[in-house]
């Protein structure tokens, strides 16, 4: 996909309906990256599950457009680098005790969400997979009008920081942090980065709502699979796979 060494360039844009949206058209129109696409405004950002995602002037928007030679599933393991990446960015601005990861890839401060990570993808001509690698980054404003508490990394700065970083800031550090942690995947496998992924996490061991696509189940949050699913076990006993849904905690 890339290589450990390789920073791929930046396309910074103004504005634009949503970095995503762009990644997928330049793939379908052959474009194989990879490349990260930026944008101060987003008209038409989207979350998961077809969500808006508000980017306010300020905020990272950002998207890598990289083709891969994986599996679907295996290339949908991206979706936890990314999230430590983010996970990463902040604690460069903010201290490592405040910075949490909820399952599968919302990256939390002082237990807010304040990113979104959506991975989106399709097949090439040549038989093999682009990838549309989305993250939104609440730096200096938090949405107010959503299901979850919001926040931003302007409120979560450590003692010695004088100032919220820019976008442009963030997107320097996001994308070493990146190809470090893309780095590490190819070099040590998916079980290395459920392992980081696992030091950073909040709400494993706690008592979870999932909402799947048709039922609603609750349990404890025993851990993950080694794909990345969240093993439920319910009141009942009966022990859960989560591959996909929404996943509240009490503390989030």
């Amino acid at each position: 996909m890339i290589g450990a060494a390789d920073l791929p360039p930046v396309l910074a844009l103004d504005e634009i309906d949503s970095t995503n949206a762009e990644a997928r058209r330049r793939a379908e129109a052959g474009e194989a990256g990879p490349l990260w696409i930026t944008a101060r405004r987003q008209s038409a950002g989207r979350g998961r599950r077809g969500r808006a995602w508000a980017t306010g002037e300020g905020n990272l928007a950002a998207t890598l457009l990289a083709t891969t030679d994986r599996r679907p599933a295996e290339a949908a393991q991206v979706a936890f680098v990314a999230a430590l990446a983010v996970a990463d960015v902040f604690e460069t601005w903010a201290p490592a005790a405040v910075v949490s990861i909820k399952w599968p890839n919302d990256v939390l401060l002082a237990g807010r969400k304040a990113s979104g990570i959506l991975i989106e993808s399709g097949p090439t001509p040549d038989g093999r997979l682009w990838l549309a690698i989305g993250c939104g980054l609440n730096l200096a404003h938090a949405p107010s009008d959503v299901e979850r508490p919001a926040t931003r990394l302007a409120d979560h700065l450590s003692g010695d920081v004088t100032a919220c970083p820019t976008p442009d800031q963030a997107m320097q550090a996001f994308r070493a942090a990146f190809a470090r942690r893309l780095a590490d995947w190819e070099a040590s496998g998916f079980a290395a980065v459920l392992t980081a992924w696992t030091a950073k996490a909040q709400g494993l061991g706690q008592a979870c709502v999932a909402r799947l696509g048709n039922e609603t189940i609750e349990g404890i949050a025993e851990g993950l699979e080694p794909d990345g699913a969240l093993r439920l076990r319910t009141a009942s006993g009966e022990l859960r796979r989560v591959t996909a849904g929404d996943v509240f905690f009490a503390a989030a």
